[in-house]
């Protein structure tokens, strides 16, 4: 297992690996654009090949793409759906363009639509981005915490989507706070066994592609997405402690998006994983 952090573009795109480097990562997470809108910064080939230039110089192969804050594939407004798709497919194109491995999406949400509907709406939205591509990046999906009418917090509702879509290179991304938020119990071994039994019964391991490691700051099934530092939450150093070591998990790499105060605080956070690492492998 890999651990990494999503890391600042400010300055240029070419900036992000060398600041993934100095606080310990071993893989990293960028935005291609900004989160909240606007129009996106040019990949043009000198940047590009900067920006690879200086992967390969720190040893940093594996590296990934987070869509914008703003999409919602559920939305009842066709426009923002619509443009949720176009924004999904130019990231999946930006990062081929990067040569990212993978390109991951919040799902959306929808306060005035029933749950079938939005998921039918999800389902269609994912198919039209999908349909005929042949981008070099794949998507993955992310789980939910389960907060308002946001969809994709249950392994059930993930199946759904994913056979409904059917795409089989489309993948999952499972967020430790999102599970814990949204009612599964991760804290000990016993109970991530569990979890991951269950979703390989409903969905399968195949499809779980990336984590993003993240403590919680609220407790098992209170449905608030609210990160906390490694540790410090409600999963502890005893769950994380499970999750980086379990057999199922360890192949997969792990990202952390814990509250940045400080760049400190990803270094703590990376080094903390990193520790629970070794620690297992010392007493074992």
């Amino acid at each position: 297992m890999r651990f990494g952090a999503h890391v600042s573009i400010a300055g240029g795109i070419d900036r992000a690996p060398i600041r993934a480097y100095e606080i310990g990562c071993d893989c990293f997470q960028i935005f291609t654009r900004s989160p909240r809108g606007g129009e996106p910064p040019k990949l043009d080939k000198k940047t590009v090949d900067s920006f690879h230039k200086e992967c390969s110089k720190y040893g940093l192969l594996e590296y990934y793409v987070h869509t914008p804050y703003y999409i919602n594939l559920a939305s009842e407004n066709q426009h923002i759906r619509k443009n949720s798709i176009n924004i999904i497919k130019d990231e999946m194109r930006r990062a081929s363009i990067l040569a990212a491995k993978y390109v991951m999406t919040h799902i959306g949400s929808s306060k005035n639509l029933n749950k079938a509907e939005a998921n039918r709406l999800v389902i269609e939205g994912l198919r039209r981005i999908l349909d005929r591509s042949d981008f070099q990046s794949k998507l993955l999906i992310e789980n939910s915490a389960g907060q308002g009418g946001t969809i994709g917090n249950s392994f059930e509702e993930l199946s759904e989507i994913l056979a409904k879509v059917g795409v089989a290179e489309l993948g999952i991304c499972l967020d430790t706070a999102h599970l814990l938020a949204s009612g599964y119990d991760i804290r000990t071994k016993n109970e991530l066994d569990s979890v991951l039994k269950r979703f390989s019964n409903l969905i399968g391991l195949d499809r779980l592609r990336l984590l993003h490691g993240n403590d919680s700051k609220v407790g098992l099934g209170e449905r608030k997405d609210r990160h906390e530092h490694i540790g410090l939450g409600h999963i502890g150093l005893k769950g994380f402690r499970s999750i980086v070591n379990h057999p199922e998990l360890i192949h997969l790499n792990l990202i952390v998006e814990t509250p940045l105060k400080d760049i400190d605080d990803d270094i703590r956070n990376l080094k903390n994983l990193k520790n629970l690492k070794r620690l297992k492998r010392s007493s074992s």
